[in-house]
């Protein structure tokens, strides 16, 4: 097994520390998670093919120790499970000469995300091209001490602002292409989710970014094996 792959899985609902604890669950070849963030403001689902290994249920209460543990290995690993009855207690992995040992979680202490149920009409679907997402995470690194972005439109031109404010402020604007437009009211999202979820999607030559006016985002990301959607939660209106 690579182990880039699982790392790879892993960086998508991590976000950087975003999201530590999670329910992962092999079954027929495939790894799914669904998960949210501490601050219940961003949340998704997750899915890789082509995952050859033991059909299980695996409580990560911790991932950020989790990667420490396979960076201490080559890539080529082999991985099993240590279960007592029907619950999984330790995930074990090993390359040609070290093994690690990973303490796996009871699954009821961890959170997992509520269903949606109500998802609103999105008057926005945003074309998040490579372009794009280069040009946002260099805007945001430049305005590192912005908290927020902006998603404008007229129904005409739709811009994306990085660190936009009523008063005089220092911005980054980035024109965006639409598949679907209207106009709406502006409507803004942490910086730091956004940037997260490019930056562990980079690899995606074209993905969506649909935003509705009520206050919710959905970003869809499909490339080899992976498929993965995240909703985010909108902030209040910025000044």
């Amino acid at each position: 097994m690579n182990k880039s792959k699982l790392t790879r899985f892993i960086s998508k609902y991590h976000l950087g520390g975003t999201v530590n604890s999670v329910i992962l669950n092999s079954n027929n070849n495939k790894l799914s998670a669904r998960f949210i963030s501490g601050d219940k403001s961003l949340l998704g689902e997750l899915s890789m093919e082509n995952w050859d290994f033991e059909d299980s249920t695996l409580g990560v209460y911790d991932t950020e120790k989790l990667l420490k543990l396979l960076a201490v290995l080559d890539e080529d690993v082999s991985m099993s499970v240590v279960s007592t009855g029907e619950k999984s207690i330790q995930l074990k992995v090993s390359d040609s000469g070290t093994a690690v040992t990973y303490m796996l979680s009871d699954t009821t202490v961890i959170n997992e995300p509520p269903d949606m149920k109500q998802i609103p009409e999105f008057q926005l679907n945003i074309n998040l091209t490579s372009q794009f997402i280069n040009k946002f995470l260099a805007g945001d690194q430049a305005l590192s001490e912005s908290e927020t972005f902006t998603v404008m439109s007229d129904g005409v031109d739709t811009n994306v602002v990085i660190n936009y404010a009523s008063v005089n402020t220092n911005r980054v604007n980035i024109p965006v292409t639409t598949s679907r437009v209207a106009g709406i009211n502006n409507v803004s999202f942490k910086s730091k989710f956004f940037s997260e979820i490019l930056r562990a999607n980079r690899e995606c030559t074209s993905a969506s970014f649909e935003v509705a006016e009520d206050g919710l985002s959905r970003l869809r990301f499909k490339v080899d094996d992976y498929d993965v959607t995240y909703y985010v939660v909108a902030v209040q209106d910025v000044d």
